[in-house]
């Protein structure tokens, strides 16, 4: 259960009760909103903000959010009372939004930080590999309040102890001290620690590897053949945009494929930024640890943790490639 805050504020070394209310803080619980955008944090540690006012099937949701791990977050305001019928609105919000892939994420990143989400996770997360996290795997639920109905806190913790639900709700308090200092007091029904686990149990992580395969070339041959017939748009994409630039070029760099995605028609990719979010794709389907057959083939520099940079083709491969392209 959550627990209640008390607050005394040491004056001439006695205790002195410091009131503690949202209700009669006037200008505060209407800056809330502004502040959550400018202190995503305030939140929880390593929250992104990455939409506002973010229309969905069941309407406006108030902001949606990325964690360091990918996760979408769900965030629904109230300004008062948390009632329980604001979990169902969210779930309601969360059934849509976890359909949304890359393309749908990155426009509303835009629309509201004017970049796109691989620069607003690398700008904003640090020593992040971004090829290594699986974006919207899973999405998570905040639901932040000045107070909330016990059946919603009920609701809350049965959901998240009983089904691993990335669930919780934040409740905030407005200070003000004997000497007029202004705080905010947050509590949380979850714990932030028990929640972080509980979204690593139940996202499936990726095992990812710089490590190449070492396999006889009939079998190799095989491989690469069921892998680049797969529909799927990534290996589609290596197959005609990342294979050909390698047969065609000593080295491939980033801004290649990403000028080759700009141009080509079939991928409706418009803008530099979406064609770093596609090239991340790719690039982290090169480091699947089980993908060691496409790194028998394909070499690359890594200037930095979170991305791949000048590709290239193993010259013993070439004639190979050639074949099966």
């Amino acid at each position: 259960m959550a627990t209640e805050i008390g607050v005394w504020q040491i004056i001439d070394e006695k205790l002195k009760p410091v009131d503690i209310s949202l209700a009669e803080s006037g200008d505060m619980e209407k800056d809330f909103e502004k502040w959550i955008k400018e202190c995503p944090q305030v939140l929880g540690r390593d929250i992104l903000i990455i939409g506002e006012q973010t229309q969905t099937k069941s309407g406006p949701l108030d902001f949606l959010g990325i964690d360091k791990s990918g996760n979408l977050v769900i965030i629904e305001l109230k300004r008062g009372n948390l009632p329980r019928d604001v979990l169902a609105q969210a779930i309601d919000y969360v059934s849509d939004v976890a359909s949304w892939d890359l393309d749908k994420i990155n426009e509303t990143c835009l629309k509201f930080t004017g970049e796109s989400l691989e620069n607003n996770i690398i700008d904003n997360f640090d020593d992040i590999d971004l090829e290594s996290i699986n974006i919207n795997e899973t999405q998570r639920i905040l639901l932040v309040g000045f107070s909330l109905d016990e059946a919603l806190e009920r609701m809350i913790e049965w959901l998240s102890d009983n089904y691993n639900l990335s669930i919780n709700a934040l409740i905030f308090k407005f200070i003000k001290t004997q000497s007029n200092d202004k705080l905010i007091a947050r509590t949380m029904i979850i714990p932030e620690q028990v929640e972080k686990e509980r979204i690593k149990k139940s996202g499936n992580k990726i095992n990812i590897s710089d490590e190449p395969g070492d396999y006889e070339e009939d079998i190799l041959e095989e491989l690469l053949i069921n892998y680049l017939k797969e529909p799927r748009k990534t290996p589609q994409r290596i197959k005609h945009i990342l294979l050909p630039l390698c047969l065609e070029y000593t080295i491939v760099t980033r801004d290649m494929i990403k000028e080759k995605l700009i141009q080509d028609e079939t991928e409706n990719v418009s803008d530099e930024g979406k064609a770093g979010l596609v090239l991340t794709t790719i690039s982290r389907e090169i480091g699947i640890a089980d993908r060691d057959y496409l790194r028998q083939i394909i070499r690359y520099d890594r200037p930095n943790p979170w991305e791949k940079e000048n590709y290239r083709l193993v010259d013993d491969y070439r004639e190979l490639v050639k074949k099966l392209i």
